[in-house]
């Protein structure tokens, strides 16, 4: 037991020589059996000497009334000190389901007093379970011995002092506990090491009820009797209890009587009664027992470890909503982002979508991890005020309810991942087709571009008068083209069908060599239908078909003219009937393609027809008439038949898309010119 904390006990308090031996030997647990019974709380006799004591056991002996002041004053204070340990004992022993009523009489076998530090110390002891003295004796020891492994010091305290019931000596013992198990335990921020448990507790004591006006704590007695320390000490911590306007209008039984049943009802045992304290002085022990229970029970920073002091729970409270609202609301911004599964179908935008995600995931939310990380630590260092009850949590601010919205939040982030990167993919492979489709239609370009050439030089040669040279080489370009063309078809189809965003552009493009193609066609037609081609059809078409071996286009003649070349000259007898619309719509890649083709095929038709009447002979004889005018009459029906074929292509115009409907009407009329 510290000397600062405590009166010494170094002059023992014991009964005369005979009555101890009369103790000890079995008899009666009077501590004075042969001298008359002093009123309870009276510790006067044990302290006195033996003269003393034979002075006041005599008739004659009359004390003074300084002798009588200190006797009521010592009296006064162990009244209170054994009330105040009373309580504070029962406070431990109720968790063992004990209870004592005296603190002198209760603790003379030993039994609560190990209850009483097996509480304390959550160690079992061990016990004797008899009832005579010596049991007694026995079991006192062994909490004596156990507080002095425990490095406590008791001062000349024996075991048959507290067998005996020695009221001195049992206030003494209860104090030194009370000092080592609670007052030693606490801990105040800033303090100097050297500080004794009653001087830390003081420095807590000021620290909690500075800035109140008008409160100065610089002891444990008359700074605490009218009660406003108290309520100071417990505005601090709930301000939501007291009003100090009020206190500070109150009478002192009043404020102390209030601060009493707020502290109770925040789980502070109440150890003192307002009567004991509103005095001039009281009691410095039972205040110093009843203030270390504050403290023991109200929220503080543990040794070497972080918490919130009482003066900063408001500003880190506020901090804490405003970190926690800020990262829930941007939580939930962007889980709705991230459930956004609309992406661009344009590369450039989709690929930046997908870096952009890419940073958020790698960047922005481990920054964010870590801001969650932080409230909800911040939230462990309010916990112990929450569960005080100074801070009420609203409902939606609990960290679990940011960890609910932090889950929604990573789940649309990976099912967006699972959604973007396989559409960032297929737009990769799109892309590739389409500049794949790029290259074919550069490629086309080229080969018609040649073909035009070659063709410009066969019709100069016509105007100079000369043969044409270049038809097999055009031909060759012209198949070429044809077959570029139906690959560009098949591709477009793809990312017509994958909604490719440029499709439409790319489209155009095919269309306008299509268009070109034709084009070239019809002047293909206009040179080579007088028969400066017709020489060399009948060959090409076997050496084209020998060199590219089988082709699902068509033959030679028909990239020209349809099938004028196919026949040439070789008279009506082997007069061919045109391929039908149908035939052609399956070789080509759209149907306006197929319908186009058709047309064509009528013109070629229609050329080749013309060829063969203007070569046709009337005959000689009548045989030789009869003859010509049967084959005469078969041309006569496959010209109706014809005039039907151009029924059906007539039909089809209205069907035909924008980019090629002008083309098919000026090709449609130009048949029309020809056959009438």
């Amino acid at each position: 037991m510290e000397s600062s904390d405590d009166d010494t006990l170094s002059e023992r308090s014991c009964v005369s020589e005979p009555s101890f031996r009369s103790e000890r030997s079995g008899g009666s647990l009077s501590p004075c059996p042969s001298g008359p019974v002093g009123p309870p709380g009276d510790t006067l006799p044990w302290n006195l000497s033996k003269h003393e004591r034979r002075k006041r056991k005599s008739q004659d002996s009359v004390l003074d009334p300084a002798e009588r002041a200190v006797v009521r004053v010592a009296d006064e204070r162990d009244r209170v000190q054994k009330k105040t340990f009373t309580k504070w004992v029962n406070k431990h022993l109720i968790k063992v389901r004990k209870h004592i009523t005296d603190l002198y009489e209760d603790l003379r076998d030993g039994h609560n007093l190990i209850s009483l530090l097996e509480v304390l110390s959550g160690v079992t002891l061990p016990r004797e379970k008899g009832r005579m003295r010596f049991h007694r004796l026995q079991n006192i020891q062994i909490a004596l011995d156990f507080l002095k492994q425990r490095q406590v010091k008791l001062v000349n305290i024996r075991n048959d002092d507290i067998t005996d019931g020695n009221p001195k000596l049992t206030l003494g013992l209860i104090w030194t506990i009370i000092l080592h198990f609670q007052i030693s335990e606490i801990y105040v921020s800033g303090e100097s090491g050297d500080l004794t448990a009653k001087e830390k507790l003081l420095l807590w004591s000021q620290q909690a009820t500075e800035g109140y006006p008008g409160l100065r704590c610089v002891n444990f007695t008359s700074s605490w009797s009218d009660g406003r320390m108290f309520n100071a000490l417990l505005h601090r911590y709930r301000p939501d209890l007291i009003d100090m306007e009020v206190v500070s209008r109150q009478s002192n039984r009043e404020n102390l009587e209030q601060a009493f049943e707020i502290a109770e009802s925040l789980g502070v045992t109440r150890l003192l009664d307002a009567e004991d304290v509103d005095v001039p002085s009281p009691d410095e022990k039972s205040v110093i027992t009843y203030v270390s229970s504050i403290y023991d029970a109200f929220p503080k920073i543990p040794e070497g470890g972080e918490g919130i002091a009482a003066h900063e729970v408001d500003p880190r409270w506020s901090e804490y909503q405003s970190r926690f609202s800020s990262l829930l609301q941007w939580s939930r911004q962007h889980t709705g982002l991230m459930a956004n599964k609309n992406f661009p179908q344009n590369p450039v935008e989709l690929k930046a979508l997908y870096n952009e995600y890419v940073h958020f995931k790698e960047t922005e939310i481990p920054v964010k991890e870590i801001e969650k990380g932080h409230i909800a630590h911040l939230y462990k260092l309010l916990e112990v005020w929450i569960e005080f009850g100074r801070i009420k949590l609203p409902q939606g601010l609990h960290p679990n309810d940011l960890e609910e919205e932090w889950g929604k939040l990573i789940l649309e982030m990976l099912e967006r991942e699972k959604a973007l990167r396989p559409a960032v993919e297929r737009l990769e492979v799109l892309l590739q087709r389409a500049n794949k489709i790029q290259n074919m239609a550069l490629d086309c370009e080229e080969k018609l571009t040649l073909a035009k050439n070659t063709l410009q030089a066969d019709m100069s040669r016509i105007e100079s008068g000369d043969a044409v040279q270049c038809e097999k080489e055009l031909a060759c370009y012209l198949q070429d083209c044809e077959a570029l063309i139906r690959q560009l078809n098949l591709e477009l189809k793809v990312l017509k069908d994958e909604k490719y965003y440029q499709v439409e552009q790319l489209v155009f493009r095919v269309s306008c060599l299509q268009e070109e193609l034709v084009s070239l066609r019809l002047q293909c037609s206009s040179v080579y239908r007088k028969g400066h081609f017709s020489q060399a059809l009948g060959s090409t078409g076997a050496e084209l078909t020998s060199q590219r071996g089988n082709d699902s286009g068509l033959s030679l003649g028909q990239t020209l003219l349809g099938a004028v070349g196919a026949v040439g000259a070789v008279g009506a007898a082997l007069l061919r009937r045109p391929m039908a619309r149908s035939q052609l719509v399956a070789m080509s890649s759209s149907e306006d393609e197929g319908s186009l083709r058709f047309i064509y095929e009528l013109l070629g038709w229609v050329e080749e027809t013309q060829e063969l009447l203007e070569r046709a002979e009337w005959g000689a004889d009548l045989p030789s008439v009869e003859n010509n005018l049967q084959e005469h009459n078969k041309i006569h029906t496959a010209v109706e038949e014809l005039m039907s074929g151009l029924q059906e292509a007539r039909s089809y115009e209205v069907h035909t898309h924008t980019h090629m409907h002008h083309l098919y009407t000026n090709t449609e009329g130009f048949l029309l010119t020809v056959i009438l």
